[in-house]
């Protein structure tokens, strides 16, 4: 399989918990490499430029979790519950270990996932995150929710948050931009169940509290942790924070990038998780 994610086709599987889940697939070989999606996007949010790098040695695997664009059911309002639903997902495919990439929102699922099922993740690359219950963490800035979370979505204002305002940026979240939605077969957009279910996930996430911080000191995969140097959503200290509370955890920001740093330097990101995921 190395047709481009551009040219994937949406498939779908039955999982026991009775969800049908979309999902798309490139490249062969190696531990598949599974992708969580970040707050309110489907399988068209993914960068085919990012994920056609990273498919050139591995089988990549992007889904939507259940009630996310053509998955059936409804989003849960809980990131343990969408941990369970990833689960059930590589279960379906008969995957009894991965490597696991998580954006944003699915960074946080992506920790519940190794801390669940410890023998599903292999490895865990974590972008643009942050541990439960860090302070400060309880929702977002205003005029970021007012920019990503309004009931009409303005790719204006989401460049506003994933791009900083230098030149260089913002071209280059154009040009993601474009390289996502230039395809034949779009998913079906996420419904505002899906955005509220998944801000109040989010929220309770962000709730102070330090004992809950101690939770990723029991995860057990090597953890690689990667944000943008602007980033408005996951400020970086918040990588730093949970680069510093896993074990052996080994962290990297880039330079002149926000929230989506990794669309932005997708071919050094790409390089970066490739020698992570390859390292022995």
């Amino acid at each position: 399989m190395t047709r481009s994610y551009a040219q994937a086709p949406i498939t779908t599987v039955s999982a026991a918990n009775g969800i049908e889940y979309a999902y798309r697939e490139v490249g062969e070989g190696g531990v598949p490499l599974v992708l969580l999606m970040h707050f309110r996007g489907n399988l068209d949010n993914w960068d085919p430029a990012l994920v056609d790098a990273l498919a050139q040695s591995r089988r990549v695997i992007a889904f939507d979790n259940t009630g996310v664009g053509r998955s059936s059911g409804r989003t849960p309002s809980t990131i343990a519950q969408m941990a369970l639903d990833a689960i059930a997902f590589t279960d379906a495919l008969d995957l009894a270990e991965v490597d696991v990439l998580g954006f944003s929102l699915g960074a946080f699922v992506a920790q519940e996932i190794a801390l669940i099922r410890p023998a599903l993740a292999r490895r865990v690359v974590l972008a643009s995150a942050a541990p439960q219950g860090a302070p400060g963490m309880h929702g977002w800035a205003k005029w970021v929710i007012g920019a990503v979370g309004g009931p009409e979505i303005v790719p204006a204002s989401v460049l506003d948050v994933f791009y900083t305002r230098s030149p260089e940026s913002r071209s280059a979240g154009e040009k993601a931009m474009g390289r996502m939605f230039t395809r034949e077969e779009l998913d079906m957009a996420t419904t505002w169940q899906t955005r509220q279910a998944q801000y109040d996930a989010v929220a309770a996430w962000g709730i102070p509290g330090f004992s809950l911080l101690e939770r990723v000191t029991a995860i057990q995969a090597p953890v690689f942790v990667a944000n943008g140097d602007s980033d408005p959503m996951i400020l970086p200290r918040y990588s730093h924070l949970l680069a510093g509370l896993i074990p052996g955890a080994e962290i990297k920001i880039y330079p002149d990038a926000a929230h989506g740093f990794l669309f932005q330097h997708h071919d050094q990101f790409a390089s970066d998780v490739a020698h992570f995921l390859d390292r022995q």
